[in-house]
């Protein structure tokens, strides 16, 4: 059976929850292979508002969901968000959510952490939401992390507690904060540890078995891949891998589990934070753009940084992150512009490339070089057909689809989950 990875091909904020919804449906098991409670979907289901930040988005259709070890797991955040969904009357039990025993967890003194360093950083920082995600995968590289299966095992999760607050107590220190107690935290442990323990699970082997059954699959990623620690636009970039191959990695399955990459891929081009941004509109533009496209974070509800689409980056995500088909959202938005650009290439020192360059100087200089289209001026918003497009519309659909090297397989025309052309279910062979 097919295999499907869902994955932002910008900066995030694509709108990756109406199209996860959508594939749920379709699926028998929901995967979170990467990041923490940073990132959020919004669902709109039977009418009904979901915000979800950590939980697999199959949670509210009751589809088994999976929080993959690739996750940085906030246990505390965790039962806030599973008390929500239950007040909305969604089951959230050991039946329907698994933990992969080896998931790194995030600890209180993550976030403040996370926090000061930021603030020390002033001009220069990085955007970071202050949630501890980038603390915990850094004690996951360092190989100090305690990971969700250490709760089993109080003797030696003091041990443990120990090394990690041998490296963190020496920093806090030398940034004249207050010391990590080690007891404290031990006893935050404790106590918050059943509560987690009857959601933990052998990830790698249950997925194994449901492949081996013929069960459909859906990896859902967080974020966007412009993102990514190694491919994003570095050091403005998340603490994780976000690209499709993180989903084999982050969750215990082989690269072959993978048969289709949806790319999620806004009709223009957002960001939230600092870090270069080439198609930026700070003008009228950028705030049509945000006033039409609700332009806030679904966790930080911090406005969105608004530009034109730039091809340049899509054709690069899609290339890195293996994607096979796009789904093209917030087509809506552009209805009322007279004149549409898109970025087609840039220029670096009096010289054009055709690719974003990997040194964050050289992101700053790049100019864009644009190609203008002529826009529909009408309405396209709740269209379910191509034959309910305007031409100028069509026309620009199929250039993104020329300059991305990708074909656009659904197309969103509003919030709303049925207002969508479908060309290509990916779960179809």
């Amino acid at each position: 059976m097919a295999n499907v990875v869902v994955v932002g091909s910008q900066w995030g904020d694509e709108g990756k929850g109406k199209f996860v919804d959508w594939l749920c449906e379709r699926a028998d098991i929901v995967v979170r292979f990467q990041g923490g409670h940073n990132a959020g979907h919004t669902l709109v289901v039977d009418g009904k508002v979901y915000k979800i930040r950590l939980v697999p988005s199959g949670i509210v259709r009751g589809k088994t969901s999976i929080i993959g070890n690739g996750v940085v797991l906030d246990p505390w955040a965790l039962l806030e968000e599973i008390e929500r969904l239950r007040a909305q009357d969604v089951k959230v039990d050991p039946s329907v959510l698994k933990i992969a025993e080896n998931t790194t967890l995030i600890l209180p003194f993550h976030g403040e952490l996370d926090a000061i360093r930021e603030a020390a950083l002033g001009k220069n920082k990085i955007g970071t939401t202050k949630s501890g995600i980038g603390p915990a995968y850094e004690d996951k590289v360092g190989r100090r992390a305690i990971r969700v299966m250490d709760l089993r095992d109080p003797k030696t999760l003091k041990g443990k507690i120990e090394r990690l607050l041998a490296n963190h107590n020496a920093l806090m220190r030398g940034l004249g904060e207050k010391e990590v107690d080690a007891d404290q935290l031990f006893d935050q442990l404790m106590e918050v540890a059943p509560k987690i323990l009857p959601f933990v699970d052998v990830v790698w082997k249950y997925l194994a078995e449901a492949r081996r059954k013929g069960k459909r699959i859906l990896f859902e990623g967080a974020q966007g891949i412009l993102l990514d620690v190694d491919h994003g636009t570095y050091p403005f970039v998340t603490s994780s891998n976000v690209v499709a191959g993180q989903a084999a990695a982050g969750s215990g399955v082989g690269a072959n589990a993978v048969s289709e990459v949806l790319g999620i891929t806004k009709a223009y081009t957002t960001r939230v934070g600092s870090g270069p941004f080439p198609t930026e509109q700070l003008n009228e533009i950028g705030e049509e753009l945000g006033q039409r496209g609700h332009e806030f974070g679904t966790v930080t509800s911090r406005k969105r940084r608004c530009g034109w689409f730039d091809a340049v980056l899509v054709r690069q995500t899609v290339t890195i992150s293996g994607i096979t088909g796009i789904a093209l959202t917030k087509i809506d938005v552009l209805d009322t512009f007279k004149e549409l650009k898109i970025c087609v290439g840039y220029e670096l020192d009096g010289e054009r490339i055709d690719y974003l360059p990997a040194g964050m100087g050289d992101q700053t200089r790049v100019v864009p070089i644009y190609e203008t289209m002529k826009g529909w001026n009408c309405k396209t918003e709740g269209a379910r057909s191509w034959a309910e497009l305007p031409a100028d519309a069509i026309k620009y659909i199929k250039r993104i689809e020329e300059l991305v090297g990708c074909p656009v397989t659904q197309l969103s025309t509003s919030p709303e989950r049925e207002d969508t052309i479908m060309v290509k279910d990916p779960f179809d062979d």
